[in-house]
């Protein structure tokens, strides 16, 4: 299963701040069950728009993140304090073979 997380990030921190919320938020989530993967890739025409391209071992195991991610435990303050406005999340379970 792959995740898009699209999240504009604030322009009136410092970048250095923001990345060190991101690495700290995302640590907790590449050591969550089931996450295979992350990625942060950056847009060239606004550094402050970045999509997190996740993948995870099943729908299940994403589910069970976000879950997680609901409870105090799992709360992104790191995150929530940079970003200027609610993330969108795409989620693609299936994909087309090119064989």
């Amino acid at each position: 299963m792959t995740v898009l997380l699209e999240v504009q990030l604030r322009d009136d921190l410092p970048a250095d701040h923001i990345e060190t919320a991101i690495r700290a938020t995302l640590a907790q989530t590449r050591a969550f069950a089931g996450n295979e993967s992350l990625e942060v890739i950056v847009e060239d025409a606004d550094p402050h728009h970045v999509v997190v391209v996740e993948r995870w071992t099943t729908a299940a195991d994403h589910a069970a993140y976000v879950a997680w991610r609901a409870t105090p435990e799992g709360a992104a303050r790191e995150l929530g304090s940079v970003i200027a406005g609610p993330p969108t999340t795409r989620t693609f379970d299936r994909s087309i073979t090119l064989d």
